[in-house]
């Protein structure tokens, strides 16, 4: 472009696609995947972008830049794309198909000749590296567009923050097949909904909370890799051990900062602002008295927050925490799991996904391990992720202890390989009147084949109703 010559620039609704695994198809069978590139291209894309107004504007090796005057047209393009796909892939062996992920953007372009560029379109090709297999990412500057106007449903992913993307951007899932999320399906065979609402704490950070059930209320803390919608898709610990919880009261939990459908681009991860974060979703929710449950590192949140406002907890329950984090931060082999986690987040390495799911629960199932490296992808970015790692890891509450004015519950796996059950221990010991209950199994998040985890039920309710 020649300096001084006028930009052209207009607003324009961007699809980025490319294939998923395009290297590894390319490895084994480099003629016949570009064979299928073609046909796929020449007999299904150009087709679905004359039918809907579209062009492609770039095009390089798997990747696809496309351009539509209409938000509309732009995915009601990328669902017959998609929908082609699995026609055409339904004979196909599972390692030989080409399958694509696209993303859908709103915003301004600019032209130089037949390209467009700007952060409209990286948006869009940012959106379409997070997409499944198969599967299409809209910002919510589309769905604004789209919702209620196409019979679509549509997935909350949150907040995410896009590599070199300056600010964290709303992104929903399409889903395909017309029906409501696993999660969603969950909860209205168990006659349960919930309702997702969100608050501002006191430093301008959006946290979602959530209500589901009906009975007296209960808070539960806020916990390292958490997600209010995707929690209830897991078949390990949360969907069994949420379920439990709502089935008999109204249970109120939040995304904490940094994570799930909270913001993620945040300034402060620290003790005090996760204790304020639970004070704003207590008030939020109307919470006057009530039990409060925490969780692994949201122990120390819970304990924090019962001393501040002893008025308002009139049970404290624990499960699988600690008052001081016994990891060095300055140890190479904490420099280690955090360098780990930064390359390995929410992907399919080998090494970290035993390095996670042999200390968090080693008796797992494959299903489980691969809904834990889900939870990874949505619940938190690496960045996010290895923050959230410093910031444990200088955890102490052992001063609070001895003011803990609440009747207290402190339950642990009896052989946690993530924190060792003395930890549990010596948190009963500190906290005046406490009660030590050592559950059997080895996982640190409960699973719904542990025997733990009616033996957990067990001891709340009888707490609960005989604790004063």
């Amino acid at each position: 472009m020649l300096e001084g010559a006028r930009v052209e620039r207009h607003l324009a609704a961007i699809l980025a696609a490319d294939v998923a695994g395009y290297s590894r198809l390319m490895g084994v069978d480099e003629e016949g995947t570009l064979a299928q590139l073609k046909d796929h291209r020449s007999s299904l894309w150009n087709p679905a972008m004359e039918s809907h107004r579209g062009r492609i504007a770039n095009s390089a090796g798997d990747s696809i830049i496309a351009e539509f005057g209409s938000v509309m047209d732009a995915v009601s393009c990328a669902i017959a794309i998609q929908r082609g796909m699995l026609e055409r892939n339904s004979e196909v062996p599972s390692d030989r198909r080409i399958e694509f992920r696209i993303g859908i953007n709103l915003g301004e372009v600019i032209t130089d000749g037949p390209d467009i560029f700007g952060d409209g379109v990286n948006i869009a090709a940012r959106l379409e590296g997070i997409a499944d297999c198969g599967g299409i990412c809209i910002s919510r500057q589309v769905l604004d567009q789209v919702g209620g106007r196409l019979d679509l449903t549509f997935r909350e992913l949150g907040r995410q923050n896009l590599k070199n993307i300056a600010k964290p951007v709303e992104v929903y899932a399409i889903r395909l097949d017309g029906v409501a999320s696993p999660g969603s399906r969950f909860l209205a065979a168990a006659n349960l909904k919930q309702e997702i609402r969100y608050c501002r704490a006191p430093d301008g950070v959006r946290l979602a909370h959530a209500t589901v059930g009906d009975g007296p209320p209960i808070l539960k803390s806020a916990h390292w890799l958490g997600h209010l919608e995707y929690d209830w898709e897991l078949p390990l610990f949360f969907q069994q051990f949420l379920f439990g919880l709502a089935k008999d009261h109204t249970l109120i939990r939040y995304d904490a900062r940094g994570n799930g459908l909270s913001d993620w681009d945040v300034h402060e991860l620290s003790l005090d602002a996760w204790v304020s974060d639970m004070e704003t979703v207590a008030d939020a929710a109307g919470l006057g008295r009530f039990p409060l449950i925490g969780l692994s590192q949201g122990c120390a949140v819970s304990i924090a927050y019962a001393v501040r406002h002893p008025e308002r907890v009139s049970h404290l329950v624990l499960y699988g925490g600690y008052a001081a984090n016994v990891t060095e931060p300055e140890s190479e082999g904490f420099a280690a799991m955090k360098t780990l986690v930064k390359q390995g987040w929410g992907s399919n390495n080998p090494a970290f996904r035993q390095l996670f799911t042999s200390l968090m629960m080693p008796t797992a199932s494959k299903e489980q391990m691969e809904a834990f490296n889900e939870l990874q992808r949505l619940s938190a970015s690496p960045e996010s992720a290895v923050r959230y790692l410093e910031t444990v890891a200088h955890l102490d509450v052992r001063d609070l202890l001895s003011q803990v004015k609440a009747p207290t519950l402190v339950m642990h796996v009896r052989d946690d390989r993530l924190v060792r059950s003395h930890l549990g221990r010596e948190l009963a010991a500190g906290i005046p009147g406490a009660r030590f209950v050592a559950l059997p199994g080895k996982n640190h998040l409960l699973l719904e084949q542990d025997p733990g985890l009616p033996r957990y039920f067990e001891e709340l309710k009888d707490f609960l109703k005989n604790t004063t």
